[in-house]
This record gives C-alpha cells, sequence and structure tokens, in this order.
C-alpha cells in the first residue's frame, strides 16, 4: 500500500522557459533507463527475488516513480509558455504535432517507450546487477543534463535526482552480497 503526498520529493524550480532543455529531459522520462522504465522493472523483478531484498526492490521502484512526477515537472515547467516555433526550433515540433503539450512516454529522440526496456531474469544476483547498470546509466545521463544546463535552479533538481540514483545503486549493490552469502552458505540460486 502506498501513500501518496500532494507534493514532489525534492522541490522543482525551472528560471526560464527552454524546450531544448525539456528535449534532454524527455529521456528520463520514457527512455531506457528513465524513471519508469527503472519502477517498471524494480516492481516487477520483486516477484522472483528473495524476501531479503524485496523490500528494497519495491522502496527503490516506488521512489522512481517519485523521481518520474519530478521529470515531469521539469518539462512541463520547461514548455508550459513555449510557441510552437520554439518546440519546433528545439526538435519537439512532431511531438507538439502529435501531443501538443501533453507528456508522451518516448526517449529524447522521439522513440515511444516499450516494455523490452523492463529486464527480468529471474536470477536475483543477476538481476540485481542489472539494476546496478540501470542506476549507474541513469546517474551517467543526469550529469550529462546537468553539463547541457544553464538552469542553475533546475540543476539543483537534477543533481538531487543524481545522487538518488548513486544511493540506489549502493543500496543494490548491498543486497547483492547479502544474497551471494546467502547462496554461498546455503547453496542456493
Amino acid at each position: 500500500m502506498w501513500i501518496y503526498e500532494k507534493k514532489l520529493q525534492y522541490p522543482v524550480r525551472v528560471s526560464t522557459c527552454n524546450p531544448k532543455l525539456a528535449k534532454f529531459l524527455v529521456e528520463q522520462y520514457g527512455g531506457a533507463d528513465g524513471e519508469l522504465a527503472a519502477a517498471l522493472r524494480y516492481l516487477n523483478q520483486r516477484y522472483t527475488i528473495p524476501e531479503k531484498v524485496m523490500g528494497l526492490l519495491t522502496d527503490i521502484g516506488t521512489e522512481e516513480f517519485a523521481h518520474l512526477e519530478m521529470i515531469a515537472t521539469m518539462i512541463y515547467k520547461l514548455t508550459k509558455d513555449a510557441t510552437p516555433e520554439q518546440l519546433k526550433e528545439a526538435g519537439l515540433g512532431d511531438h507538439y504535432v502529435g501531443h501538443d503539450s501533453a507528456l508522451y512516454y518516448t526517449n529524447a529522440s522521439g522513440v515511444p517507450f516499450t516494455t523490452s526496456y523492463i529486464t527480468a531474469k529471474g536470477d536475483p544476483i543477476a538481476d540485481l546487477y542489472e539494476d546496478i547498470a540501470a542506476e549507474e546509466k541513469a546517474r551517467a545521463t543526469y550529469q550529462w543534463i546537468i553539463d547541457m544546463s544553464d538552469d542553475v535552479d533546475l540543476n539543483d533538481s537534477l543533481r538531487f535526482l543524481r545522487e538518488r540514483e548513486i544511493v540506489h545503486s549502493q543500496r543494490f549493490r548491498e543486497a547483492v552480497e547479502i544474497l551471494k552469502e546467502e547462496r554461498d552458505r546455503k547453496k542456493i540460486f
């Protein structure tokens, strides 16, 4: 069961209208290493993982939905005052024609989200290594977006998200060690 607070996990502020930056952020909205893929991956994997770490996948998976909400807010704020011409110049003309200002799950290149982004092997350690890789790829993407941005306010929120990816990676690494010890002790999986 979840309890939803009507506030973002971390405040999102944007200095100016910037559709080009919004286009980059779409990668974290509907891309292979974005927040939606991570949330669905972890909440799916939790069903075939030992109980010792099941709660971790649930906790991080639900937090990823909070991150998705932050990304959606950033994109909205970066584009809400944009003209169709500004959207076109930023490479969002196709999106505008198909969706106006509505968010739509794609990557930054406009490729629609696909469930092939969601991996689950059924081997707990293999899945956790995939999760570590996903978190590290998300961390790198956030850093690259920060590198492309000159919006000090937005970068504050992006740094928060980048740091959460690092924490998630560390927690998944700890879970791998817990399961390896259990596997070696009990000779399972």
